[in-house]
């Protein structure tokens, strides 16, 4: 059975319905205005009875209920209720119900981006030469219907009396679907100028009036899920709608405003929820659809829960969820059960990667990890921190790092982990999926070489959770981060030193020959050979380190101070692939 239906409709009543509020728009349509020229094209177009293209429309009373709100400047009549509401050709619309169906000026912008608000006219004589004319015949005066020159101090144009239009023939456009009242005023006025009128009227005024507009209609049947894919394949004029606005159109029908209690209100005195969590700053990069997934698991987990324990089985079980379809089924009373549950699970999300030394956002290897770790947290609450639980999360965490599992389109996943974290917290032999599908290959680590990759993020992580020491501070450089020192990642053998040496720029650029120190060590370092600088490092006057002290500072990450010492690139390379690899197996729990 089709959802939707495809005509035509007369432009006149489409207009009408738009006024008399029968036609409006869901709340989550943003609100822009075309400019000057973009209005003169598209009265031109209809002028010419060229097509404009169809308009999307979507029939109240099912399940997608949102907030509404008119036509811009149109004031809604007593007792109105729409019918339909607008989903593509919104601007179209909008622009025509301004020219065409109100009286008031119409708002618009210039070529630049100036508000300004205009009314606009047709000059009779100049339409009735036809074609390319027609756009030279539409003419936009200001707000108070006079058009100046000479800097506003001579009036070239006056248009604020019926009188002043009629014997001029200027014909406005507010006009044209009706124009008995301004025919009347014609004939009072200027009743030789009425022959030219009508051939207008024939010419240009019948093909709005006769105008038909391609229609696709929507069935109040069509779901939520739906008119969200449909509204972003039609809306290219701006921004993908993503759930969030539509999920705040729905809950704004029950009276509940959802972008205050994200983004908060000073004006209804509404605390950011967002805001309080940027108080970790891991968490500044949790985004709506984070937060609105790690609602809508914990909600299916619980109605899979409850599935089982009445004896559903198979298909008849909810399955968890992180999908769209499954965050536009939430209902309000769903979204106000979990939202502070689920803001305490991205607190504790936040120190929970503190003991993993993930503190910075842009050193956040997936973001998309994030929604699933925080479901599981607002459950188990603070037993993440028994040694046992932590362990698991731990290794989990890391699967999904450096498997590199947690790009691209992962709503399944993050589903299947929430569910099978908290079944491996009781019983140790059901790993979930992300634990036992992880897998990395020694031959990554020659590979790895973009700051941008999770798994080259990971491993830096990994070596300063280790305590690697700086090269210059005294201090290991988890702490220098801390005290806000500047950090670096830092070739080991330094990269002009490699070229001199003809080492292939792949191989000395890869993670394997790369630490992270302070910007101060960076810059000692420069382009010498290992023995040099680690000769100058231990020579500092601020430094003065013994050889022992100076190794045991290099070894902290990984590395030979032999090879080192000995400039040796090779035995250097290998060496730290090796204990590289040592330390990635075990973060992944694997030998």
């Amino acid at each position: 059975m089709s959802t939707f239906d495809s005509t035509k409709r007369s432009l006149p009543d489409i207009l009408s319905d738009i006024v008399k509020g029968k036609i409006q728009l869901p709340d989550f349509q943003r609100g822009w205005v075309w400019d000057d020229d973009h209005i003169r094209s598209l009265l031109v177009s209809i002028a010419r009875s060229f097509p404009v293209g169809a308009v999307m429309l979507l029939e109240t009373g099912g399940e997608a209920r949102f907030q509404l709100r008119p036509v811009e400047g149109v004031e809604l009549p007593p007792g109105s209720s729409p019918e339909l509401l607008i989903l593509d050709g919104q601007q179209r619309l909008t622009t025509l119900t301004q020219v065409l169906a109100l009286k008031t000026a119409v708002k618009t912008r210039t070529d630049k981006g100036k508000a300004i608000q205009r009314h606009y006219y047709w000059h009779i004589p100049t339409a009735l030469e036809g074609g390319e004319r027609l756009e030279d015949a539409i003419i936009a005066v200001e707000e108070d219907k006079v058009e100046r020159s000479n800097f506003g101090k001579d009036i070239k144009l006056d248009l604020t009396t019926p009188e002043r239009e009629c014997a001029q023939l200027y014909f406005p456009c507010d006009q044209i679907l009706n124009s008995d009242a301004w025919e009347e005023a014609l004939q009072e006025h200027a009743p030789d100028n009425f022959p030219q009128y009508m051939k207008f009227r024939k010419e240009v005024l019948n093909a709005f009036r006769g105008y038909q507009v391609p229609v696709i209609q929507l069935h109040k049947t069509t779901s939520k899920e739906a008119v969200c894919l449909v509204f972003e394949k039609v809306n290219t004029g701006g921004v993908p709608l993503n759930v969030f606005e539509l999920m705040t159109a729905t809950f704004a029908a029950d009276g509940y405003n959802l972008r205050d209690d994200w983004y908060g209100s000073k004006e209804r005195k509404v605390v950011s929820r967002f805001e309080r969590m940027c108080k970790e700053p891991v968490l500044e990069q949790v985004e709506t659809t984070d937060y609105l997934q790690a609602i809508t698991m914990l909600h299916t987990l619980e109605k899979h829960n409850a599935d089982l324990a009445v004896g559903k089985r198979d298909k008849q079980v909810t399955p968890v969820s992180a999908k769209r379809v499954s965050i536009l089924g939430l209902e309000l009373v769903d979204y106000q059960k979990w939202a502070d549950p689920v803001e305490q699970g991205f607190m504790l999300v936040a120190k929970f990667l503190r003991r993993e030394h993930v503190r910075d956002p842009r050193e956040l290897p997936y973001r998309t990890q994030l929604p699933p770790l925080a479901a599981v947290l607002a459950l188990i609450k603070e037993k993440w921190l028994e040694p046992k639980i932590n362990d698991k999360l731990s290794r989990w965490y890391w699967c999904g790092v450096l498997g590199e599992l947690y790009g691209g389109a992962v709503e399944s996943r993050m589903a299947n982990d929430v569910a099978e974290l908290l079944e491996w917290f009781d019983d140790d032999s059901k790993l979930p999926r992300t634990v036992s599908d992880a897998n990395f290959s020694p031959d990554r680590l020659d590979k790895l070489q973009s700051r941008l990759s999770a798994a080259y993020k990971g491993i830096n992580m990994l070596v300063l959770r280790e305590g690697a020491k700086d090269f210059f501070w005294k201090a290991e450089i988890k702490e220098l981060d801390q005290e806000d020192i500047a950090l670096d990642i830092h070739h080991i053998f330094p990269q002009a030193w490699c070229e001199k040496q003809g080492i292939k720029r792949d191989t000395y650029n890869s993670i394997i020959n790369k630490t992270p120190i302070s910007y101060k060590a960076n810059r000692k370092i420069g382009g010498h050979a290992p023995s040099v600088y680690l000769r100058k490092l231990q020579e500092e006057k601020t430094v003065q380190l013994s050889d022992e002290d100076m190794d045991a500072l290099v070894v902290s990450h990984g590395i030979s101070a032999t090879t080192l010492r000995n400039d040796d690139f090779e035995a250097h390379y290998q060496y730290r692939k090796l204990a590289l690899f040592g330390l990635i197996g075990k973060a992944m729990g694997s030998s």
